[in-house]
This record gives C-alpha cells, structure tokens and sequence, in this order.
C-alpha cells in the first residue's frame, strides 16, 4: 500500500494492511497467491499543493486484477465549489463514499450557513473510513481544497489515517508517480505549474505501470472556484 512521502508505516501501518487483506476474503474477493486488494483495480492518483489552491488528478483506466474494464472511469470528484476527492481503489467504494460525503457537507452548510472546511472535512471522511474499519472500503483517499486557513491536502488510507502534506500519490503507479514529484515539486509553485507536473507525473506511471492509462481527470481548486480538465491520452 503506497504512503505519502515523509510517512512510515511502521507497526501500524503493518497491522492495518493486515487487518483489510483478512477484510477482503470476507467480502468475497479472496487473496490469490501475492494478490492484495491494492491489485484488484489498480490507478494512479495525485494531489499537489499550490499558490493559491490545489490540484487533484488521476488517470481514468479501470482495471479488474489482469482485465481492463473501462478506459473512462473518474476517480477525482467536486464535492463543492472548494473542495475535492480523489482516489485509487474500487470504484464501488470510491461512489458510495463520495455520495455519503457529499450529503454530510450539504447537511453541515445547512445547519451553520457556511460550507465546510476542508480539514474538518478530512475529520468527517477519515472517520467514516474508521468506523467500517472491520469491512473496509478499498480505497486510498486524497481531500485537497482550499479555506480560510489557505489549500490544504490530506490523505486517508482504508482504515482512516488522517495525515497532511504538500504532494501526495496513491495507487498502483504511486512509487513511479512520486519520484517525478520529489524532483520537480516546489512549495508555492503556480495552479498551472502544479497541473503541469501532476500530468507529467501521471505520464511517467502510465508507462510502466499497466493498470493506469488512457486519460487524466484534474481538479484545479482555488478560492474562485474549481475548474475540472479531461485530458485524452490515449492515440
């Protein structure tokens, strides 16, 4: 299971990796020989903290173990005109939370008259996740958006870790993903440098990692708005 940078599992991390493979024979996939749940759909997901905002992106292939499934699935969803998900895992998951947080941030911007903020709304997800943490959703999570306390990316992993940083990568092209990131990052580049990279990024893991290809959805989330970006790479 890929981590942000900066981060080690330790025991922890370990024994929560555990804990979701023994899930995933429970919820009927099985483990086939070295095969984790990371392997079922693969994908390549990136957050970048910028000026001024944040850049959420993924490629769209969707993958079944060793089948290619779809060439157009998105993994990267506008929660409100500040805030953004992202993913890498089962797509079913991804959905369903997406749906169930979606309606929680509607809820809290009708009882306190303005939306939510984005670290409580790393709080409401990464709580979510604990609480189905003995049948897990089979997903890493990005937040990324921007408050009054400025842009801001957290990342969750099935069971709930809530932990910020400036860049982060998920899913099967991460490792690949992130060696792009840690040489060509820099804190306070631009929303269209920061685009720039996380495409370049995503490049760079889908050619060589086969789970990921065919296209990028982006997110582009800054205090005036969030402009969504499909970029086709197929040829």
């Amino acid at each position: 299971m890929s981590t942000p940078r900066h981060v080690s599992r330790g025991w922890l991390g370990c024994a929560a990796e555990r804990q979701v493979n023994i899930a995933v024979g429970l919820r009927g996939f099985g483990v086939v020989g070295s095969m984790g749940w990371q392997d079922y759909q693969g994908a390549t997901t990136i957050g970048l903290v910028c000026k001024g905002g944040v850049v959420l992106a993924s490629e769209k292939r969707v993958t079944w173990g060793n089948m290619l499934t779809s060439r157009g699935g998105m993994k990267v969803f506008k929660l409100n005109d500040r805030i953004g998900l992202a993913f890498a895992g089962l797509m079913s998951d991804m959905q369903a939370l997406t749906r169930e947080v979606a309606a929680y941030a509607s809820l809290y911007e009708l009882d306190n008259n303005r939306p939510i903020g984005v670290k409580a709304m790393g709080k409401l997800v990464a709580n979510m996740l604990f609480q189905r943490r003995m049948f897990p959703l089979f997903m890493e999570t990005l937040v990324g958006g921007i408050d009054e306390e400025g842009p801001m990316l957290l990342s969750m992993d099935p069971v709930g870790s809530l932990i910020p940083d400036p860049f982060i990568t998920a899913g099967t092209g991460a490792p690949i993903a992130m060696g792009v990131l840690e040489a060509e990052y820099k804190e306070g580049m631009s929303m269209e440098a920061g685009a720039e990279l996380a495409l370049k990024a995503i490049k760079a893991a889908v050619a060589r990692d086969i789970a990921s290809g065919d296209g990028v959805d982006m997110l582009l989330i800054t205090k005036d708005g969030t402009e969504e970006r499909s970029i086709s790479l197929r040829k």
